[in-house]
């Protein structure tokens, strides 16, 4: 039997991981976060077998959220709910001590089979992931100047990049306008960019946006 923390700002989602992970495992209990405060109020208070995190909470958002966790309890498995099985922040949070990464697209199909893998001290990561992380361990370190980023840089890199307006991106990521704006300011200065169209361009060439 297993006890599981399911951590997601959308209630549908969590719902729907609940009912899937309840027929299909044997579970001791299931509870449920919305939100960062949450979420580590559950981690320090209660004892978990497996931790479901989705990296695009908002706040500090779900990278800074599993680092706080892996801090505080280095050897609790965590498994995160990515974009796309090529999302390079799904490889950040694995490089970052996650035990596996399963898209949103595939969650309800293998979110069982992840939480069993894990819970036995393996990773668990779809084949497109894996390929890509076994390319970036054989080619080194990489000149793409988006690595220059921080997790959250990285981040607000890719939601400029989809389109989103420096006030949408404050209100999805519970961040005040102010400190968004100098994100991207830091954003443009480290990529050696000018504007939102060439920071596009590029996020469009590289993959990590559609």
């Amino acid at each position: 039997m297993c006890k599981i923390l399911i951590i997601d700002k959308h209630s549908l989602i969590r719902e729907g991981l609940k009912q899937v992970l309840i027929k299909s495992l044997d579970l001791e209990s299931i509870a449920e976060a919305e939100n960062e405060e949450e979420a580590l109020n559950n981690i320090r208070y209660y004892q978990w077998d497996v931790v479901i995190l989705n990296i695009t909470m908002p706040g500090r958002g779900g990278l800074d959220i599993l680092k706080t966790i892996k801090m505080e309890k280095p050897r609790l498995p965590i498994i995160v709910l990515s974009m796309d099985s090529g999302d390079e922040i799904a490889i950040r949070a694995i490089k970052a001590g996650a035990s596996g990464s399963v898209t949103l697209d595939d969650a309800f199909d293998q979110m069982a089979l992840a939480v069993r893998k894990v819970i036995q001290g393996g990773k668990y990561v779809c084949p497109q992931l894996a390929e890509k992380l076994a390319i970036e361990m054989e080619q080194g370190p990489s000149e793409n100047l988006h690595e220059t980023l921080s997790d959250r840089e990285h981040l607000v890199m890719r939601m400029i990049a989809s389109g989103k307006t420096v006030s949408g991106i404050a209100l999805d990521l519970a961040l005040s306008v102010k400190t968004i704006s100098t994100y991207r300011c830091r954003i443009l200065q480290k990529m050696k960019m000018e504007n939102n169209a060439q920071l596009t361009l590029y996020a469009v060439q590289k993959g990590i946006v559609k």
